[in-house]
């Protein structure tokens, strides 16, 4: 895959791409309720070098094409209770998920371009029978608002400064440690109690922490959300970080004194959790409450959920690629992103490289074409206008009700027919229960979707110009065209091999038998 070159981009200009193609080309439908409510964004920008790869395009003047071709907002995920065999449903709705699927709509498309149209296209023909691969001018790069929720928000915080929200367990005042359950059920109902009491306290505006909030020195850096930073109000106490599990930079940073002489005396939080039966946080406080480089689950409200948080499912997409199974039938290689850009929000470059590279290094066995790619992470200084602290920051202390977080989740990708799809709960926005079901109360980035649009592609090219994958094997349900992308299983199973990722949350397999 093309690599950009140095200069043909700075984080600044992919923030204001995004955040203005946001403004304009998306229409009201879906987004916050102003003042009311906030939202993430993320998308995937494409970055066409000139044929001089080499040269500096920043100084030299040669013009560079940047050009959004998916984008998603989101905040939500539903519970394992929603969870359905059919396929027809979201499962995860933050805005990096939503982003994803949107730009695997567009590789379907494009890939329709190439093989069945014979049209200009982001792909060349490989060397093998029905493969392709991605033109060598070409890259992308992956914008997000905001930290990714997980690991790699997990970040050192100085003395100045103030966790966005009220603490996950209130107990430390009391000095009483909180004992693990033995009995999963009831921890899952204390932890749903403890966690909706908290995100009301944190959302009323009435509330101590709220005012906190909005009179607190740094709010610049207050989290853009709850799901993604979690929480805690520090005290005085020295943070004991001898079994905190961070690295050795981030302990020597939490036991020093920091530019400008502020001590490192927190982390930020975030409001994924361990994956159940492994190894779970310490909740000492400060720096210790969290270990670090765990695999972590995303929150429910009041319902657990299976979806692996942002940073983990970012970890994996830069080894496995962003085009997932089905699309490495038609591919010689994965499509790797070149780089992740952040927008203005609370933000670690080392969270971010062991959240994101740094799990991943030495993955040995990977098959031809695969690998772990040098990812290039930068920040942008810019602020998304419709982010949780843009918008507490335009409020005014005595605006009525609370900040919420927008219920609806938007997808957009670079292509011809409906490239927008607004959904809430996982379905179309304004889907009835009556309709649920039926093919008009599916996501268009859905998994039964995103499958009958990868085998009207198949369906399109000529039998004896189809891959081998699938023309030496008879396969019918979307699981067996996911197994039978081998080169692709191989590699997850690499990865799966190396800790943490071992204890990645799957799927049972009659999920994924629809047609």
């Amino acid at each position: 895959m093309g690599a950009s070159a140095p200069g043909m981009w700075t984080a600044d200009e992919i923030a204001r791409l995004c955040y203005a193609h946001y403004s304009v080309r998306l229409p009201k439908q879906g987004k916050p309720e102003p003042k009311r409510e906030w939202t993430l964004l993320a998308a995937v920008v494409k970055i066409q070098s000139p044929a001089n790869q080499a040269c500096d395009t920043t100084d030299k003047g040669v013009p560079v094409t940047k050009e959004v071709v998916s984008m998603g907002t989101g905040t939500k995920c539903i519970g394992q209770s929603k969870m359905r065999k059919s396929g027809d449903i979201l499962n995860d709705s933050h805005a990096e998920i939503i982003a994803r699927r949107s730009f695997q709509r567009y590789l379907l498309h494009q890939l329709h371009l190439a093989a069945v149209l014979k049209e200009d296209s982001i792909f060349v023909p490989g060397t093998q029978r029905g493969l392709w691969k991605l033109r060598p001018d070409l890259s992308f790069v992956f914008f997000s608002s905001h930290t990714p929720c997980g690991d790699a928000s997990i970040i050192p915080m100085l003395e100045f400064e103030e966790q966005p929200c009220c603490p996950v367990i209130r107990n430390w005042a009391n000095n009483s440690p909180v004992e693990k359950s033995d009995n999963l059920e009831d921890s899952k109902k204390s932890d749903n109690l403890e966690d909706s009491k908290n995100k009301r306290d944190c959302e009323d505006p009435g509330s101590s922490v709220a005012k906190k909030m909005r009179l607190g020195t740094s709010s610049m850096m207050l989290s853009n959300s709850i799901a993604h930073h979690g929480t805690q109000e520090s005290g005085t106490i020295k943070p004991d970080v001898s079994s905190s599990n961070l690295t050795k930079e981030e302990l020597d940073t939490a036991n020093a004194v920091a530019p400008g002489s502020f001590k490192v005396v927190d982390v930020y939080r975030t409001g994924a959790k361990c994956v159940p039966g492994e190894t779970g946080d310490l909740r000492k406080p400060g720096v210790a409450y969290h270990q670090v480089g765990l695999l972590r689950v995303k929150p429910g409200r009041g319902d657990r959920t299976c979806s692996m948080s942002c940073s983990d499912k970012m970890a994996r997409w830069n080894v496995l690629g962003c085009q997932g199974a089905l699309l490495m039938h038609f591919l010689e290689e994965p499509i790797y992103l070149s780089a992740v850009v952040i927008g203005k929000c609370p933000y670690s470059q080392e969270a971010m490289r062991r959240a994101l590279t740094g799990r991943c290094q030495e993955v040995l066995a990977l098959p031809r074409g695969f690998g772990v790619p040098e990812l290039k992470i930068e920040q942008s200084g810019l602020l998304f206008e419709q982010s949780r602290c843009a918008v507490q920051e335009q409020r005014a202390a005595d605006t009525p009700g609370r900040l919420v977080p927008c219920g609806a989740a938007i997808s957009w990708s670079a292509v011809p027919e409906h490239p927008l799809d607004v959904t809430a709960n996982g379905f179309p926005q304004g889907t009835t229960k009556k309709e649920i079901g039926s093919p008009r109360a599916r996501s268009q980035i859905s998994k039964v979707e995103l499958f009958r649009s990868f085998q009207k592609l198949l369906s399109s090219i000529a039998e004896d110009k189809q891959p081998d994958s699938v023309r030496v094997q008879k396969l019918d349900t979307y699981h067996e065209y996911k197994e039978a992308a081998s080169a692709y299983q191989q590699a997850w199973s690499a990865l799966r091999r190396k800790p943490p990722f071992a204890s990645w949350i799957r799927n049972p397999p009659d999920y994924h038998q629809f047609k």
